[in-house]
């Protein structure tokens, strides 16, 4: 199908008339915010109901009571029963009562703090945070009324509940999410889109989205209301056959026309403020989320602020943080870590060194040339899951290079020993790499480290990837692993570099032990 010909994201802006910001478009008339909004008024304002965000609110909202009623039945259970867990217990009735007021007085704070928004629902850490902010307000509460009514409230009560009904609100969410990450992998529960914007930007988004089946976003239409976009009925946008709409189309057409539940703006120079606002009050009351999008990508959201300045949204980047990424509190806990580590692992290391010896011939460990830190170069430690003199037979296996690059991968490699490709699959021939952190050369989390050939061929900011130490693990690792390609790993090792937290090294570690345990990606 022909390329549209409306203007892009690209287009120059002009103004005309005083304030007035119009977009124009190739060969044809100006289009002004003003005329746009005209094409806001949506015919009604029905909210949308029944939709699969709405029985999700109500399964938080039920697993939440239910985990707070078993709380409170454990906690006055354990506080009153004889003889361990043997016999009836004796309840005194007050404290079911107090009980039946805890479960309502949290279940309220929840509501309070928040945590029932769609804004928090799902994304990110912040329904956990709320969460845990929920749980402190109800000790506070608990703890000031007791006082109040000098009425001696058993602590260790207190804390089972307290920490009972914790766990089961923070369980709730983590079941739910996953069950609603299998769905939207199997293409339901998403959130349906209609782009307002160019093709192009449709194009970038959709492909983002596409690369993240469980954030549960897809475009559905677009909506280019400018007199010179006639589009047609579809585009093609990330492989998929989506509707499109210009001038000759509503917003409530272009709404009901692919039954949109999220709208999200990629070209504000079009709408303008007029068309902003007029957009704002015809989604009023309807149940669809707006969304703006800033054209910031590979940015983390701690680092992303809005600021309200002279009456004006803006948004806020805060520099990279990789500095931090050498402070002394991330190397204690990398050498605290692994010498914890090393000392759990070594009948591990002992038994795995053995099994190389006695296997094939050649040394137990495989020292590999890598650049670290500032471009220093170090030997990275593996046990050997090759056969002896493997790097001399790179030439020879050409043809089976998976395509990494600069670097060389073969899923059916003919050199992995058959001891190797069970230390691969569990990554135990990665174990050594804990001398490296001991060391200094590396850090428990960051980039892949590369090897010398690599850095030679860098271009394009790749050498930000030798800021911080280079890391046993990283997002590359929790996110396929030998099954990413170059391009791919490149990408995420710098958003790691442009975005590191302590959090997030906490965040990868976990998920670095899920994705061995189910040898994700390992070759």
């Amino acid at each position: 199908m022909a390329e549209p010909t409306g203007p892009g994201p690209g287009s120059e802006p002009s103004v005309r008339g005083g304030d007035s910001l119009a977009v124009r478009g190739v060969g044809s008339d100006w289009t002004s915010p003003e005329e746009v909004a005209a094409r806001m008024v949506r015919s009604s304002d029905r909210p949308l109901s029944g939709t699969w965000r709405d029985r999700y609110v109500r399964y938080v909202r039920t697993g939440d009571v239910a985990g707070l009623v078993l709380a409170g039945a454990v906690a006055t259970l354990v506080r009153y029963q004889r003889d361990g867990l043997v016999g009836v217990p004796e309840v005194d009735a007050r404290y079911a009562l107090i009980s039946l007021g805890l479960v309502a007085v949290w279940a309220l704070t929840l509501r309070w703090v928040g945590v029932y928004d769609r804004k928090v629902l799902v994304e990110g850490d912040e329904e956990y945070r709320l969460a845990a902010r929920a749980a402190v307000l109800t000790f506070a509460v608990a703890a000031s009324v007791a006082t109040l009514v000098t009425f001696g409230l058993s602590r260790l009560y207190l804390a089972i509940f307290l920490g009972t009904g914790l766990l089961a609100t923070l369980g709730t969410r983590k079941v739910l999410r996953t069950v609603l990450a299998r769905r939207r992998l199997a293409g339901r529960s998403l959130n349906r889109v209609l782009v307002i914007g160019g093709a192009r930007a449709a194009r970038t988004m959709a492909a983002s989205f596409a690369a993240h089946p469980a954030a549960g976003y897809h475009v559905q239409g677009v909506w280019w209301p400018t007199r010179s976009a006639h589009y047609g009925s579809v585009i093609e946008v990330a492989g998929n056959q989506v509707r499109s709409y210009g001038w000759d189309a509503t917003l409530e057409e272009a709404l009901e026309g692919v039954g949109a539940d999220t709208v999200i703006v990629t070209d504000t120079e079009l709408l303008g403020n007029e068309g902003l606002k007029a957009l704002g009050w015809a989604l009023q009351g309807s149940g669809i989320d707006l969304l703006l999008s800033p054209n910031v990508v590979d940015v983390a959201g701690p680092r992303v602020h809005v600021r309200a300045v002279a009456n004006l949204p803006l948004l806020h980047l805060d520099e990279p943080q990789f500095a931090g990424a050498a402070q002394i509190g991330k190397v204690a806990f990398d050498k605290v870590v692994a010498s914890v580590a090393l000392l759990l692992a070594s009948p591990l290391l002992l038994v795995t060194a053995l099994a190389v010896r006695a296997t094939s011939p050649g040394p137990v460990l495989y020292g590999s040339r890598r650049v670290g830190v500032g471009g220093r170069e170090f030997r990275m430690l593996k046990f050997r899951t090759m056969v002896d003199g493997a790097d001399g037979l790179v030439a020879d296996l050409s043809h089976l290079d998976t395509g990494a690059g600069p670097l060389f991968k073969a899923k059916d490699d003919p050199r992995v020993t058959r001891v190797g490709r069970v230390l691969r699959r569990y990554s135990i021939d990665e174990l050594p790499q804990l001398f490296n952190v001991l060391r200094g050369d590396m850090s428990l989390v960051g980039p892949r480290p590369p090897l010398p050939s690599e850095v030679a061929g860098w271009a394009d900011g790749v050498e930000r990837r030798l800021l911080v130490r280079q890391g046993m693990t990283g997002l590359w690792q929790v996110s396929g692993r030998s099954d990413l390609q170059w391009e791919d790993a490149v990408r995420l090792d710098l958003d790691y570099v442009e975005n590191w937290s302590m959090t997030r090294d906490l965040q990868i570690i976990w998920r670095t032990v899920r994705a061995v345990l189910r040898s994700d990606g390992a070759y």
